[in-house]
C-alpha cells in the first residue's frame, strides 16, 4: 500500500508553515521536532488531565503508571524487544553518558573499548571519557571514504581481543547515511566476551528496528527522530540490565528497567512517545503494532527510496557539487552531505533557509566524521534529509536552489 502523502502531511502542524511567504521545506535529517497532532494531543492531553509522579495510591498517580508503561510497550514494540527492557531519559545523549559511567566502573587498565569515526559523538565521546577514567585503551573501526562511507567491519576481527569490554557502532551515519549491519561486529564483540551498544538514532525513522535479529546488548534512539517528543530510548538486555550497578539515587528501585532512569520522568513525553510509535504503526497493516509497524517501515522505505533517486539524479551532474556518501539509494538512508566549491557550508544553509529549506551546516555532532573526511576545518558539510513526509516537489525545490548557488557569480 504506498503512502498517501497529502493524507500524512496534514497531520503535521509544522508543515504548514510558510518562510519569507513560501512554504518551509523540512529537510534536516530529520533534526527538528516536526510531530503529528496525535502526539501534540496526547502530551497536552497529559498536562491538562493534571498529571502526577507515579507509584503514589491516587487516581492521577496511577494514571501515570499506565502512561509510562503503555510508553514501554510502545517502544518494546518499535524495537522488537520486552517492556521490562525498555528505560527512558532525557535523550540518547544522556542515557549513553549514563550507562558508559556505569560499565566503565568495571574496566581497568589493560582492558579496550572499540568505538567508530562513522558515529555521531554520542556514541563515541560517552565511551572515550569513561575509557580514559578507567585508564582502558580506546580502538576505532574506520569508515571509507572512497567506497560511500562504508564502515569497514571486515576489519573487526584484527580490532576485538579477550580484553575488549565494548563495542560501540551506529546502525546508520546521521551525517552522510551510510546504513551499516551491526550483526557482524556484535558476533565478533561477543566471541571475546564484550558488550554491544547500538546507536539507532538515525536509523530509527527509516528502518525496522530489530534487537533481537541484532543480538545487542545496548540499543538507544531518540523519540523525536521517529515524529516524538525530545526523549530518549534505551533498550538492555534484561540480564544485563539486572547485572549492571547503575549510577542511581539510593531511594530509585533497584530492579531494571526503573534503576536506569535517573529522577522524574517527563511523563507528559511518554505519553507522546506512544502516539508517535502509534502514528507510525497507522501507516501500516497487520494484527499487532509490530506487524503494523513493521509493514509500516517497508512502505516509508519504499518511498524514500524514490525521494533518494531523484535527488541523486538531480546532483549527479551538477557542477560544484560534492557528494560525500553512496552515490545510489541501496545501502543508506535519504540523508546527504554534500559541499559547494567554493561556497562554506553555513552559507549555503543560510540561502537554502532564506527560500524555507531548512537544513543543516557544521558536523551535526558528527566529529569523527568530519574529522575522518577533512572538512572539520572548512565549517564541515551540508546535509540535506528527506523523511517521509517531504514530496518529489520539495526534492525539486532544493535541487533548483543548489543550481542557482552554483550558478551565481559572487558565491
Amino acid at each position: 500500500m504506498p503512502l498517501d502523502v497529502s493524507a500524512i502531511r496534514s497531520q503535521f502542524p509544522a508543515l504548514s508553515r510558510t518562510v519569507a511567504g513560501v512554504p518551509a521545506a523540512y529537510l534536516d535529517g530529520p533534526g527538528g521536532t516536526q510531530a503529528p497532532e496525535s502526539v501534540i494531543d496526547a502530551m497536552a492531553g497529559f498536562m491538562r488531565a493534571g498529571g502526577s509522579n507515579h507509584g503514589g495510591p491516587f487516581a492521577s498517580s496511577r494514571e501515570t503508571d499506565v502512561v509510562t508503561e503503555s510508553a514501554r510497550s510502545a517502544i518494546a514494540d518499535l524495537f522488537g524487544a520486552s517492556p521490562g527492557e525498555i528505560a527512558f531519559g532525557q535523550n540518547m545523549t544522556s542515557l549513553t553518558l549514563s550507562v558508559s559511567r556505569a560499565l566503565g566502573a568495571t574496566w581497568k587498565p589493560g582492558d579496550n573499548v572499540v568505538v567508530t569515526r562513522l558515529d555521531h559523538d554520542g556514541d563515541v565521546w560517552p565511551w572515550v571519557i569513561a575509557a580514559r577514567d578507567a585508564g582502558a585503551e580506546v580502538r576505532w573501526i574506520d569508515f571509507d571514504p572512497d567506497d560511500g562511507c562504508r564502515l569497514m567491519t571486515e576489519s573487526i576481527g584484527d580490532i576485538v581481543d579477550d580484553r575488549t569490554r565494548l563495542v560501540a557502532m551506529t546502525h546508520a551515519s546521521n551525517a552522510v547515511g551510510t546504513i551499516t549491519d551491526p550483526r557482524p561486529v556484535i558476533d565478533a564483540a561477543h566471541a571475546v566476551g564484550a558488550l554491544t551498544y547500538v546507536d539507532a538514532v538515525h536509523y530509527s525513522p527509516h528502518g525496522l528496528v530489530d534487537v533481537a535479529a541484532l543480538g545487542t546488548d545496548f540499543l538507544a534512539a531518540s523519540a523525536y527522530k521517529f515524529f516524538g517528543p525530545h526523549t530518549g530510548c534505551l533498550y538492555g538486555r534484561r540480564e544485563v540490565l539486572e547485572s549492571v550497578e547503575a549510577y542511581k539515587l539510593r531511594a530509585a528501585p533497584e530492579t531494571p528497567p526503573d534503576k536506569w532512569e535517573t529522577g522524574t520522568q517527563s511523563f507528559e513525553s511518554l505519553a507522546g512517545v506512544t502516539a508517535a510509535v502509534d502514528y507510525l504503526a497507522s501507516l501500516g497493516t497487520g494484527v499487532t503494532r509490530r506487524d503494523q509497524l513493521r509493514s509500516a517501515m517497508e512502505t516509508i522505505g519504499v518511498y524514500e527510496r524514490s525521494l533518494s533517486e531523484r535527488f541523486l539524479s538531480g546532483i549527479a551532474n551538477m557542477p560544484g557539487i560534492t557528494l560525500y556518501g553512496r552515490d545510489v539509494p541501496d545501502g543508506r538512508t535519504p540523508t546527504f552531505a554534500i559541499s559547494v566549491d567554493g561556497t562554506h557550508p553555513d552559507t549555503v544553509a543560510e540561502i537554502l533557509g532564506d527560500q524555507g529549506i531548512c537544513v543543516w551546516s557544521g558536523d551535526y555532532y558528527a566529529v569523527e566524521v568530519m574529522r575522518r573526511l577533512g572538512v572539520a576545518d572548512q565549517g564541515g558539510l551540508v546535509r540535506i534529509g528527506f523523511a517521509h513526509y517531504n514530496t518529489v516537489e520539495e526534492v525539486d525545490r532544493v535541487l533548483t536552489a543548489l543550481r542557482e548557488i552554483t550558478a551565481s557569480p559572487t558565491r
